[in-house]
Order: C-alpha cells, then sequence, then structure tokens
C-alpha cells in the first residue's frame, strides 16, 4: 500500500533516454530525479539467476519507487525463486521470515566436486558414478533431523571480521565451527545417473551447497549442488511470485496491488483490536490492560476497519508493545476514507 507521500532521490545512472508508456515507468523528476514515495507491504519475488539479493532489491525498489525497502534473507546469485521483499512499515518485521524455515529444490551433481561445492567453483575431482534410487534416498536419510553443519568457506560468515570468502579467495583455509540445523526432510523428487533433484525443508542457517557435498561423500563419488531454487520461506510460497520482467511491464497500479500488506509475514499470529483510545496509547509505547490470555506473540490493530499497530505480547494481561508502526505509516495503510474517521491519533 502507499500513502501517496513524495520524496525525491537522484537516478542511479542520471537521466535516461526515450519516453515512458502512461501508468507504466516512474515518474521522474528533471535532471534524472526519481520522485520516491511511502510504499508499505510485502513483495514476493522470483529471483532470477545470477543477481545478488542486494541488486534484485535495488531493482525492484526503483520499480516501486519505495522510499524503504529490505530483503528477508539472501539467496547466492546461482539460487532462483523465492525472495520475499519488504517495503515501508513491513521492514519491521522482516526479521520473521528470516528466522523461518525454507524450502528448496535442489539440484546435484554427482562425481564432480567443486572448490565451493556448486557450480561456480574450480572442479576439484572426478569420480565414476553408480548411484541408484535406493542409495539416494539411504544417503539422503543420514541427513534428516537435527544434524551439526560445517559451513562452507565460500560463505559472508565472518571470522575477525572478515567474510570467510575473503580467506578463501586468498587461499586461507579457516577452522569453522559445526553449527546445529535441522533438516525436516529430504524428498528425492527425480534423476538417474549423476544428476538428481531433491526437494529439502530445513531450518534457517542450512546450506544447501554443504548438504550436497556431504551427500556426496557418503555415496562415495562426492557431488556439487548445480541449481538451487527456493520455494517456501515460513508460510510464503512461489504461489503469487512475480519476476523483475513482470513488474517493469505493469503500469504501478498493477505492481501496487500486487503487493501483500504489511502484516503478511505476522498473518499467523494472535490477533488483538484496541479501541481507538487504547491504539493511540499503545502507539505511544504504553501498555495496555486486556483480557486475554498469555502470548509471546500478538498482531495488534486499532479499531474496525482494521489499522495494523505493530507486534507485542501478552504477560499477566498486560499487552506490551515488542514492534511499533509510527502514526505515519498507521495512517499510510489506510485508504483515505478511514483515514477521515480518525482511526489513529497520532
Amino acid at each position: 500500500m502507499t500513502d501517496g507521500t513524495p520524496s525525491i532521490r537522484p537516478a542511479p545512472g542520471g537521466p535516461r533516454a526515450g519516453g515512458s508508456r502512461s501508468g507504466g515507468r516512474a515518474p521522474r523528476a528533471t535532471l534524472g530525479f526519481v520522485i520516491r514515495r511511502a510504499v508499505h507491504g510485502v513483495l514476493l519475488l522470483d529471483k532470477p539467476i545470477g543477481l545478488s539479493s542486494n541488486d534484485a532489491l535495488q531493482k525492484a525498489k526503483r520499480l516501486f519507487r519505495a522510499e524503504k525497502a529490505g530483503h528477508t534473507g539472501t539467496l547466492d546469485p546461482l539460487a532462483t525463486g523465492l525472495l520475499p521483499l519488504c517495503f515501508g512499515a513491513a521492514t519491521k518485521f522482516s526479521q520473521i521470515s528470516l528466522d523461518a524455515d525454507k524450502r528448496y529444490q535442489a539440484t546435484l551433481k554427482l562425481g564432480v566436486t567443486t572448490t565451493t561445492a556448486d557450480a561456480e567453483g574450480a572442479v576439484l575431482a572426478r569420480r565414476e558414478v553408480d548411484v541408484t534410487r535406493a542409495q539416494m534416498e539411504a544417503a539422503c536419510a543420514q541427513f534428516t533431523g537435527p544434524i551439526l553443519q560445517v559451513p562452507p568457506m565460500h560463505s559472508a560468515l565472518k571470522r575477525d571480521g572478515k567474510p570467510l570468502y575473503e580467506y578463501a579467495r586468498a587461499g586461507i583455509d579457516v577452522e569453522r565451527e559445526a553449527r546445529a540445523v535441522t533438516i525436516h526432510h529430504i524428498v528425492v523428487v527425480a534423476g538417474h545417473d549423476d544428476a538428481w533433484m531433491l526437494d529439502v525443508s530445513c531450518s534457517k542457517g542450512t546450506y544447501i551447497r554443504t548438504l550436497a557435498e556431504d551427500i556426496g561423500k557418503v555415496l562415495g563419488c562426492g557431488a556439487h549442488l548445480s541449481a538451487l531454487r527456493r520455494t517456501a520461506s515460513g508460510a510464503l510460497t512461489l504461489a503469487g511470485a512475480h519476476t523483475l520482467e513482470q513488474l517493469a511491464s505493469m503500469s504501478e497500479a498493477e505492481r501496487d496491488t500486487g503487493l501483500m500488506p504489511a502484516d503478511a509475514l505476522v498473518a499467523d499470529w494472535p490477533v488483538v483490536r484496541l479501541g481507538a483510545e487504547d491504539a493511540g496509547r499503545f502507539l505511544s509505547g504504553l501498555r495496555r490492560r486486556v483480557s486475554l490470555f498469555d502470548a509471546p506473540y500478538v498482531r495488534v490493530y486499532g479499531p474496525e476497519p482494521k489499522a495494523f499497530l505493530g507486534g507485542g505480547h501478552i504477560i499477566a494481561g498486560e499487552l506490551i508493545s515488542t514492534r511499533l508502526l509510527s502514526p505515519v505509516e498507521v495512517q499510510g495503510l489506510l485508504s483515505p476514507q478511514e483515514q477521515a474517521l480518525g482511526l489513529v491519533t497520532s
């Protein structure tokens, strides 16, 4: 959703030549400036191969002319698939998606190991492959449940303030501590000979590249990850996701319609509704008395029609704020008709 309040930012690369379709490309002021606006909501982006998560975020942010945006966890340039992007008020809840379980479609190339455990690395070794489906399923079963996983050297994890991939590029191998992750399931979707596709559901922090490499070790032939597609993050899936090309072909109004609401990431939390007076006080950080059971997470709204105020928790009959929207953000989520009713006081 948007509240229509503009601001002006320089457009990367300066002014562009060529005309624009009415209602299509973002309006631009003179001298190459983009008129930014307050946009609130969650975009389900189907990230293409070859782009970093931040590159994809910046492209989407420019298309929406959004003042504020952030992603909910990185996907390697090699990977495609679901990348939830948060705009405006929704950015305050991006950590929830970051912490959520993930689901992937992973393609393994058996018989070939690489320096990065994926298709981008140099080949280290090649071996003969003779693997049946039963052997693949048995190998995958060894990694189902809680496991300890050693992060790859080519990762963004830091050691002494420096990313591991910088050590790796310098030819330095540093000791990494194994981390506890959980593989909820690994299903062998299809495969034969040296190419196999797996459906993997796992906890946050799981490296699918390392999983592919470890499965190859168990099979005795080695393996690397040749392709990766994220299909789900928590309750969010690729259903309704848009590619950058699709977004670029839409009018601005069509793009806005494709956004999920700002509270989409907390849609499974219990709901608490407050009257206008309590809503205003809650937004100022004051605790409110409620006749509700204790709850570690709740999403809080003002009176009907709903006005999302933020998240909180309930202890001993007290509603305590955890993450609040500003009054300006709350107003930005409401329609002009709802705003006219003065549902939230600033």
